[in-house]
């Protein structure tokens, strides 16, 4: 099955109540344990590339590692440009083959955003992909960019609805208290902002920073309106945590496969179990 935009199973999520997860590709294992959990839960599901995953891989392999497992898998996939900061970098991918982008114009001036972003949805639904608008500021690290959880700030539901109407966006990412990386305090997520902005446009809200939220705040923020769930972290925790524990077990250890086979076991439990809870579970 070919690569496919995020418009082949986000409104059936939004109208199911179910999420489905975008787990960031960072190499073949990350990959792998994506596909395989998918795989076993007959769950659409996305492959979220950030521009340093793309720089750290190369467009043409990562391309290629997700092709291949659109192929073996038969599953819905989508490749996923993910917080893309350029038009050009947005452009790059799609003619490389990325099935969808985002464009997060957050750190703009909303008219700014809302201009820039426009441009990017004109040019990518002409090619059939679909995009992914950003409002608002999301707490904590992704790359290189911080942003301190006590200056993120929330998304407000009349400019979240007046930016949809204007750029026709196909996902909105919109900052209700969540943030990237593992959370150092309490999570509050605004619910009453999802509700308020879901009941006024056709497409889901994007959660963003999905990693250590508690389930049952999952749950609730599916039910509101998330029909997109982003996790990277948890999965990056559990490769490294199992690494480490081989390694300390045995210091001369150097088949990297000795490793690494663990390590992609590791994470395919963490994004079954994200499957699971996301209810996208036989969504495919």
């Amino acid at each position: 099955m070919p690569l496919v935009s995020m418009n082949e199973f986000l409104p059936k999520a939004k109208a199911n109540k179910f999420a489905v997860g975008q787990f960031n590709m960072n190499n073949l294992e990350f990959a792998q344990a994506i596909t395989e959990a998918a795989m076993e839960e007959k769950s659409p599901f996305i492959f979220g590339v950030s521009e340093g995953a793309l720089k750290y891989m190369g467009i043409e392999y990562t391309v290629a590692i997700a092709e291949a497992a659109a192929k073996k898998s038969g599953l819905p996939i989508a490749l996923h440009l993910d917080h893309g900061s350029t038009f050009d970098i947005a452009m790059k991918c799609i003619r490389a083959g990325f099935s969808s982008v985002m464009f997060d114009g957050s750190h703009h001036p909303y008219e700014e955003n809302i201009k820039l972003t426009k441009e990017i949805v004109k040019a990518a639904h002409a090619m059939g992909v679909s995009v992914e608008g950003e409002l608002g500021t999301i707490g904590g690290v992704e790359d290189d960019l911080s942003v301190d959880e006590a200056d993120a700030s929330l998304a407000k539901p009349e400019e979240a609805i007046r930016f949809y109407e204007e750029t026709g966006v196909d996902a909105l990412a919109i900052a209700v208290g969540t943030a990237h990386g593992m959370y150092k305090g309490e999570v509050k997520i605004h619910y009453d902002i999802i509700e308020a902005v879901v009941a006024k446009i056709p497409v889901p809200i994007v959660l963003h920073g999905g990693s250590g939220v508690p389930d049952d705040m999952i749950r609730k923020a599916i039910q509101a309106g998330a029909g997109k769930i982003n996790v990277n972290t948890e999965n990056q925790v559990a490769c490294t945590a199992s690494i480490r524990e081989v390694l300390g077990k045995d210091a001369n250890v150097i088949d990297p496969r000795k490793y690494l086979t663990p390590a992609r076991n590791a994470m395919k439990a963490v994004v079954q179990e994200k499957i699971r809870l996301f209810g996208s579970s036989n969504q495919a």
